[in-house]
């Protein structure tokens, strides 16, 4: 059973205030700081600090969040593997696009097995990172980007991403400048997708951004984006699998972009997330290898 002075110290990482995570875990915002202190103690370490009035996370804090993030989510694993007589469950999330074009097919063999059992939580990258982190999922496939150094990950799939427009917009099918992407009205998705930050650090490359597009609309959901862009409204950037799956869309590349990007299973460092990436990776074919 995880200590309770560890869910504090998570809690205030994940918040970074002690009010916030005194109403949080329904106790008083001394009793948070005991819990603090009592590791900072026992660990011999600083674990947080104030800088300019705002609290901020000592290195060792951040070692101790990896490791405390991986025993509480191995308790919770661990729990279910006793509470289950069969089969497997996965808790599994995607990021947008992976969840709404790419693995139908692969949890569908996934389900081929009337033992196992599978929930699939579809968001973007910013709350799925958050959810592992939580211990409410057992990995994630990311389109976005992650920290490297906090989550353990392995390569899905390569997957192109391109420019995406109407069928019958003066893009469709061509390779432009980014001067003429500039001037076009950019669809963009919310803050905390991956396609969004994708996107960022193209720009950014190329000392760019997003306030350079003649006008921005953010849509957070790409069906109602690849209505408007059937219309010939504005153009976006997305991945192929999504051009693909709508015959009123066409793609284009820009010059000197780099269009692959990689899908990664994500994970939290540990036996247990390693396995059920092993697990569910096993029937990419339909078939268990």
């Amino acid at each position: 059973m995880t200590d309770i002075r560890i869910e504090t110290f998570l809690t205030l990482c994940s918040v970074m205030n002690y009010r916030k995570t005194a109403e949080l875990l329904n106790m008083t915002q001394p009793a948070v700081t005991q819990h603090i202190h009592y590791l900072e103690n026992y660990y011999n370490c600083k674990l947080f600090i104030y800088d300019k009035k705002s609290l901020r996370m000592t290195h060792e804090a951040e070692l101790l969040r990896k490791y405390a993030e991986n025993v509480t989510y191995q308790e919770k694993r661990l729990k279910t593997i006793l509470s289950e007589k069969e089969g497997c469950r996965i808790a599994l999330g995607a990021t947008k696009t992976i969840g709404e074009y790419v693995i139908a097919e692969h949890i569908a063999a996934f389900l081929s097995d009337p033992a196992n059992r599978i929930s699939v939580n579809v968001d973007n990258t910013e709350r799925l990172l958050a959810a592992l982190s939580s211990g409410e999922l057992d990995l994630a496939l990311i389109e976005g980007y992650f920290d490297s150094s906090r989550y353990a990950s392995r390569l899905y799939k390569k997957e192109p991403f391109v420019g995406i427009c109407g069928a019958c917009h003066p893009f469709a099918g061509r390779t432009v400048s980014l001067s003429d992407v500039l001037n076009e009205e950019l669809i963009l998705r919310e803050e905390g997708s991956g396609t969004r930050e994708i996107l960022r650090q193209l720009l950014a490359d190329k000392n760019r951004s997003f306030s350079d597009f003649r006008r921005i609309t953010t849509i957070s959901n790409f069906g109602l984006a690849a209505e408007i862009l059937a219309k010939g409204i504005g153009i976006t950037f997305a991945y192929k699998a999504v051009m693909e799956r709508d015959k009123g869309l066409a793609g284009f590349k820009v010059k000197g972009w780099k269009t692959e990007r990689d899908f990664n299973y994500v994970y939290l460092d540990n036996p247990f997330s390693e396995q059920a990436a092993e697990l569910f990776d096993s029937y990419r074919s339909g078939i268990v290898k």
